[in-house]
């Protein structure tokens, strides 16, 4: 069964989502602050984490920041009750997969969580490659090669490329991607997909080659050829 950690300092925003979760087919742990959550997980694994920016003694930036110094894999959704650009920012620098603004409602929680866990999930049906000039990804094994030297990618930069590489040299439109990588259907004004294309460009853009091309105001396309 999937284990989700909660991590809010407020207990009944930890007993709402502990109830949702559960119902919804999760099994739980929760913490009350980051450094009670870090010392959970040292002791018991966790498929994703639900982590709130604002608390006590270890908040949610800290957490993560510590817990990216020995875990690159796990995912960690973020919640901010601060409507700030910045703050999103910063989560998802510190390696945030995805974030939602409180006060939020159940069902985006679990879409939410939902979207993070399938593009997380390693396939086991057999070795689907793609690839594009020096870049080749093996999607079953979640590995990225370019030029022939391993490439660390989070779960979500990893679906990310994987959805650009499936069209690559066609334009892929923002409401695409944010359909398919983060599972929004609605009208957003996110910056979560700019900031993601960000980071990729810089682990796969390197001199020479510089593959993620933007169609101002529409979307992005991974042009095979695009040499610099």
């Amino acid at each position: 069964m999937t284990t989700i950690l909660v991590v809010d300092d407020e207990p009944g925003v930890r007993d709402l989502l502990r109830d949702a979760l559960e119902i919804a087919g999760y099994q739980t742990e929760l913490a009350s602050n980051g450094a009670e959550a870090l010392d959970l997980l040292r002791r018991h694994d966790a498929d994703l984490c639900i982590v709130d920016i604002n608390m006590p003694t270890m908040d949610g930036f800290e957490f993560l920041a510590k817990l990216r110094e020995h875990d690159t894999v796990t995912p960690v959704l973020m919640l901010s009750a601060r409507d700030s650009a910045v703050d999103v920012a910063k989560g998802l620098r510190f390696g945030a997969d995805d974030y939602v603004r409180k006060p939020f409602s159940l069902e985006e929680i679990l879409l939410r969580i939902a979207a993070i866990l399938r593009r997380s999930a390693i396939g086991t049906s057999g070795d689907l490659v793609l690839g594009a000039g020096p870049i080749a990804m093996n999607v079953d094994r979640h590995e990225i090669i370019v030029n022939e030297r391993p490439v660390e990618l989070s779960a979500t930069e990893f679906r990310l490329l994987e959805v650009l590489l499936e069209r690559k040299d066609r334009l892929v439109t923002r409401e695409q991607l944010l359909r398919e990588v983060w599972n929004i259907d609605f009208d957003s004004e996110t910056s979560v997909l700019d900031t993601y294309i960000s980071y990729l460009r810089r682990k796969i853009h390197h001199e020479g080659f510089a593959p993620i091309t933007t169609v101002r105001g529409v979307g992005f396309k991974l042009v095979s050829l695009n040499v610099q």
